[in-house]
C-alpha cells in the first residue's frame, strides 16, 4: 500500500512539474518583446532628449 502511494504521488509530482514547465516555456517570448520595445521606446526617448539639449545648447551659443 505504501508503494502504491508513494508511486501515485511521485507521478502525480512529475506531471505537475511538467506542466509548469510547459507554462513558464510558452511565456517567455512575449515578454521579450515587451522588453524590447520598451528599450525601443527608451532609447527614442534619450535620443530625442538628447537632440533636444543640443539644438538649446546651439541657441544659446547663438546668442552669445
Amino acid at each position: 500500500m505504501k508503494k502504491l502511494l508513494a508511486l501515485m504521488f511521485a507521478l502525480a509530482l512529475s506531471v505537475s512539474m511538467s506542466s509548469f514547465a510547459f507554462a513558464q516555456a510558452g511565456g517567455d517570448k512575449p515578454a521579450d518583446k515587451k522588453e524590447e520595445k520598451k528599450d525601443k521606446k527608451a532609447k527614442k526617448a534619450k535620443k530625442e532628449k538628447k537632440d533636444d539639449m543640443k539644438k538649446d545648447d546651439m541657441k544659446k551659443d547663438e546668442k552669445k
